[in-house]
C-alpha cells in the first residue's frame, strides 16, 4: 500500500517561486557569478546566520523572537575588545559569559515567570542599549591588542565564522531530534499548558533554549568585534531583524512547535543572497530593509492563513 503523496504548504510554494524568480534576476546582475562574490555571500550570511540558528530554539519553544539580538551581540563586541589586552582566549570567554547570561536571565523569566517575550525583550533591548552606552561612555570601544586578528582568518578561502555557522547548525539540529530537551521543546511550543500538566520541565527547557541563543548571540558579537575591530553603539545593525526574516524563511512556526535549524540555514543564505543582488544593483540600504520586511510580512500572512485552513 503506498502512502499519501505529501503536498508542499503554501509557504514552501511561495519560496520555490521566489527562488525560481530570483535565478534569472541573480544571473544577469554583474559581478554575482564570481567567486568572490560567492565568498561575500557566505561571509553575509555567516553572522546572521548565527544569530538566526539560536533564535530558531527560542521560537521552536513558544518563545516567540527576540528583539534585543542586536543590543545583545553589541555588548558583547565591547565586552570582548575591552578585555582583549587580557588575551583572545579570556576576551572571548568574557564575551560569550556576558551573552549568555544576559539572554538566559530573560529566558528565565520568559519560561518560569511566562512574560511575554516580546515586550520583555523590548524592555530589555532598551535596558542593555542603555548599558552599552554608559559603558563605552558614547565613544567607540577599540581593542586592546590585534589577537582578534585570528578570529578573521580564512582557511580554504572562507571566513572562520562560516565553519563555525555550519558546526553550530549542525550541532542545533542534533540537540533538536537526539536529545530530550530538543524534543520537549517541539511539544512545548505546541501546547506549553499541555506540556506543564504532562510533566515536563517547561521553565528549565525555554531556559536552555534562551542560553544556547545567548551562546550564538555571543558568537555573533565576538566576530563583529573582530571584524570591525571597534565596537559602538550601533554596530550590530538590523541583525536583529534580518535573523528574525532568516528563521521565518526557514520555514520555523512563529508560534512555536514546528522549526529546523538546517532549514534556518537556507533563509540565512537566501536573505544574504537577495541583500547581495540589491547592492549590485545599486539599490540602497533602505531598499534592502524594505524587501527584507516584505518577505518577512508575506512570510506571517502565509502561516497565518495556513493556520487558520
Amino acid at each position: 500500500m503506498t502512502g499519501a503523496v505529501r503536498r508542499p504548504g503554501a509557504l514552501g510554494v511561495a519560496l520555490a517561486v521566489l527562488v525560481v524568480a530570483l535565478l534569472p534576476l541573480a544571473a544577469t546582475t554583474d559581478r554575482f557569478l564570481t567567486l568572490a562574490n560567492g565568498r561575500a555571500i557566505l561571509a553575509s550570511a555567516a553572522l546572521v546566520g548565527i544569530t538566526a540558528i539560536g533564535a530558531t530554539l527560542v521560537m521552536i519553544a513558544g518563545s516567540a523572537v527576540s528583539m534585543a539580538a542586536s543590543q545583545t551581540a553589541t555588548v558583547v563586541a565591547m565586552v570582548f575588545l575591552w578585555t582583549l589586552s587580557h588575551g583572545l582566549v579570556v576576551a572571548t570567554l568574557f564575551g560569550l559569559l556576558a551573552g549568555v547570561l544576559i539572554t538566559v536571565v530573560q529566558g528565565l523569566i520568559v519560561g518560569y515567570w511566562e512574560a511575554n517575550p516580546i515586550v520583555l525583550t523590548i524592555a530589555a533591548g532598551f535596558a542593555i542599549g542603555g548599558g552599552s552606552v554608559w559603558f563605552s561612555g558614547g565613544t567607540p570601544v577599540n581593542a586592546g591588542s590585534g589577537d582578534y586578528e585570528v578570529l578573521n582568518a580564512t582557511p580554504l578561502g572562507l571566513p572562520l565564522a562560516v565553519y563555525v555557522l555550519l558546526a553550530l547548525a549542525v550541532l542545533a539540529q542534533w540537540m533538536l531530534r537526539r536529545t530530550a530537551p530538543g524534543r520537549q521543546m517541539y511539544l512545548i511550543g505546541e501546547n506549553r499548558a499541555a506540556a506543564r500538566a504532562a510533566g515536563l520541565p517547561v521553565g528549565r527547557v525555554i531556559a536552555l533554549a534562551w542560553a544556547f541563543f545567548g551562546l550564538c548571540l555571543a558568537v555573533t558579537g565576538v566576530f563583529l568585534a573582530a571584524f570591525n575591530t571597534s565596537a559602538t553603539t550601533n554596530l550590530a545593525g538590523t541583525l536583529t531583524l534580518d535573523a528574525i526574516a532568516a528563521v521565518l524563511l526557514g520555514g520555523t512556526a512563529i508560534a512555536g512547535g514546528k522549526g529546523s535549524a538546517l532549514r534556518t540555514l537556507g533563509g540565512a543564505v537566501l536573505i544574504a543572497v537577495i541583500a547581495d543582488v540589491l547592492l549590485l544593483r545599486g539599490y540602497s540600504t533602505g531598499i534592502q530593509i524594505l524587501a527584507k520586511g516584505v518577505l518577512v510580512l508575506a512570510v506571517v500572512v502565509l502561516v497565518h492563513l495556513r493556520g487558520r485552513r
